[in-house]
């Protein structure tokens, strides 16, 4: 089986974090900013952030002064965590059929004209793309 490279759901939320952050953290200053958005324990947030590194979303480095301390950065930004997860999700519910889980979530949605018209770019976006690559 394929080792997991995407944050879960409770990953995501300290991920936010970062992503919202144009600097390294510590552990310390994550957890004051989760304060505002979770109920999630400090030991929580510490397990989070190492299960972060082992999957490469985040690095660190050690504070020079204090060993004890260490200074995380990202290492994927949303957009690759967001293509990589809708690919899993894709082949994972979908069989890899990208037409076949597009459609699913077209059919469930309630769309307005304007978001009609929003996707309609999009896709035209997508064919011009795909075109320029062949």
């Amino acid at each position: 089986m394929e080792r997991e490279t995407t944050p879960s759901q409770s990953e995501w939320l300290v991920m936010e974090v970062f992503w919202a952050s144009d600097t390294s953290l510590t552990a310390k200053e994550v957890i004051k900013k989760m304060r505002e958005k979770s109920d999630m324990s400090p030991r929580m947030v510490r397990v989070l952030l190492n299960r972060l590194w082992q999957k490469g979303v985040l690095s660190y480095t050690v504070d020079e002064h204090d060993a004890r301390v260490y200074h995380y950065s990202v290492e994927k930004s949303k957009e690759e965590c967001q293509k990589e997860k809708s690919r899993k999700f894709v082949d994972n519910y979908f069989e890899g059929s990208r037409k076949n889980a597009m459609a699913a979530l077209l059919q469930s949605a309630k769309l307005t004209e304007e978001q009609f018209r929003d996707l309609e770019e999009i896709l035209e976006q997508c064919k011009e793309k795909d075109a320029d690559e062949k």
